[in-house]
């Protein structure tokens, strides 16, 4: 690998889905680890296969299916596929397990080696944590060829113990360092100080090794402290789409990569991202989590190429790069107004979508085709952000435990609004509910409740129109959580469990069907998490790595 290029290593399916609301089912994950990869994604972090027998599973599938060549396509890019494990045996096992039948599987395990974590978390002194280190990422070795090591809580660690427990890591065949900013302390200037002394110092440090950056946004600073890192010679950044990721999240791929785009003549480096498909991947990880990307989110944001201001736009019309440093086209947001109508065929739909990035079966085209004449029929104009929500709505969502099948809502000034709602459950019997409530969403999703019968709390509510017009599309995305109501038998592990957020996502003409479809949509995500008892596992170190 030449050193002016800077891997990517994405985190969104274990680091990103740590944030609360973010899980997301097998299916949602393979669906994100291939998005990622026809993306150009070098490394992606598919998932920390001990927390539960699930998540291996879907480590293994995405291993498999998305960490070998494509039969159709033998030549195209296969990214390394690694699991994340802590410093123990049984851990790197079950890395391994998952991982072993990628093309290129890497090994990622950590331990803590700040005086925090070493003294209140591990219990630990530094002599112990090195030994570990030098004995665990030998045993990873034995197995792995590829193995990264992470010094948990990089940033609040002593540079000099820091040196000699990487130095260990090398030792014991660690081929990528990474160093993370777990809990997002430091400022740029001392995370450049921090990797350009680990690249200096570090006993046997030599070109085949790997120095990698991750970084948080707890003082909103990850971005920069990981371009400060790899200005100081990193050539490996961990990152998330949508920045997602613990408390307040991690360094966002979008955001990395295209600085690195706009700002060549600064940086002098490269990556393999397609960065056509940026706007298209963001979309879909936020509707598989239920997690709604900011309006003035850098790169991706709905706002990010809008301009109100009268000056700006007199600017734009003038000359585009008066306000815009980069095209909107160059990270997939197509400024077109009419793209498709009620006459197009099935092939000018699938010529449309493949330029949007999404590869569709025949099945899968089908669908979609239904989906769009029904839309066509009832709106005149449909752009890239319509097509955009139809798939999303048909796609990305977990299988239906429950379906909706029809709603009739009575709404107004002159009586309680009512709804009655049809859904189809998991035996195809089909039910029928009718509820009152403070307004047409609340009953409709009282009468949801009284079918499904799965207790829970709406904790967050978003609605917005897809495109301008009075016949937009209305998107609506959720975030609930069991209150473990009616569960008398549950054990204490099995709350844990139940206490995740769900997010659910659904798009409508009506945004009164695009509610419900959202609330069935997480709800049938907490319906599949409590029948098949994922169950997360216990973690001895105390939290996992940020």
């Amino acid at each position: 690998m030449p050193n002016n290029y800077v891997k990517i290593f994405d985190t969104t399916l274990r680091d990103g889905e740590q944030s609360p609301g973010a899980t997301m089912t097998s299916a949602e994950k393979l669906e994100v680890a291939r998005s990622l990869a026809r993306m150009g994604v070098d490394i992606i972090q598919a998932g920390f296969p001990a927390a539960s027998p699930d998540d291996l599973e879907a480590v293994r599938r995405i291993a498999i299916e998305v960490g070998n060549p494509p039969k159709a396509e033998p030549d195209a890019k296969v990214p390394t596929i690694t699991g994340l494990a802590r410093a123990n045996k049984s851990d790197i096992d079950k890395a391994w397990e998952a991982v072993k039948d990628a093309q290129k599987p890497r090994i990622h395990t950590f331990l803590a080696t700040s005086p925090i974590h070493m003294k209140h978390k591990l219990k630990m002194d530094p002599e112990e944590v090195v030994n570990r280190v030098s004995e665990m990422v030998a045993y990873a070795r034995t197995l792995c060829a590829d193995v990264e090591f992470s010094p948990e809580d990089a940033g609040r660690s002593d540079p000099e113990f820091l040196y000699v427990v990487l130095g260990e890591a090398i030792k014991s065949g660690a081929t990528t360092l990474n160093i993370p900013d777990t809990v997002g302390y430091t400022t740029p200037d001392e995370y450049f100080k921090l990797i350009d002394g680990v690249i200096r110092h570090t006993p046997g440090m030599h070109d085949g090794i790997t120095v990698s950056v991750h970084c948080h946004d707890d003082l909103g600073m990850a971005t920069a402290n990981a371009l400060a890192g790899i200005q100081a010679g990193a050539r490996q950044a961990e990152v998330t789409i949508n920045g997602i990721g613990e408390r307040a999240g991690n360094t966002s791929l979008e955001e990395v990569v295209m600085t690195l785009k706009t700002r060549h003549p600064i940086f002098n480096l490269e990556t393999g991202i397609e960065t056509q498909q940026l706007s298209r991947v963001s979309k879909l990880v936020s509707n598989y989590t239920g997690i709604v990307v900011q309006p003035n989110k850098a790169i991706v944001g709905a706002n990010a190429f809008a301009h109100e201001a009268g000056i700006h736009q007199d600017g734009m019309l003038k000359h585009q790069a008066t306000y815009e440093i980069m095209r909107p086209e160059d990270v997939g947001v197509n400024q077109t107004t009419l793209v498709m109508g009620k006459h197009s065929g099935r092939a000018a739909l699938r010529a449309r979508l493949a330029v949007m990035g999404h590869s569709l079966d025949e099945a899968e085209l089908d669908k979609a085709f239904v989906r769009f004449k029904e839309l066509a029929d009832r709106k005149k104009v449909i752009t890239d952000a319509d097509l955009e929500a139809v798939i999303a709505d048909e796609f990305y969502r977990p299988r239906d435990v429950y379906y909706l099948e029809g709603l009739q809502v009575s709404c107004g000034t002159l009586g309680m609004p009512t709804a009655t709602v049809r859904l189809r459950g998991p035996d195809r019997t089909v039910y029928n509910f009718a509820s009152m409530g403070t307004g047409p969403v609340d009953a409709t999703y009282k009468a949801i409740d009284a079918i499904v019968k799965t207790p829970c709390k709406l904790l967050e509510f978003n609605i917005h129109a897809i495109t301008a017009g009075i016949d937009a599309l209305g998107e609506v995305t959720v975030r609930i959580q069991s209150d473990g109501s009616g569960d008398t038998k549950m054990d204490a592990q099995s709350e844990l469990e139940y206490a995740r957020v769900y997010g659910g996502h659904g798009a409508d003409m009506d945004i009164i069907v695009a509610s419900a479809k959202a609330y069935i949509n997480a709800l049938n995500k907490l319906i599949i998490a409590k029948t098949e008892g994922v169950q997360p596992v216990h973690n001895d170190f105390g939290v996992m790595l940020g």
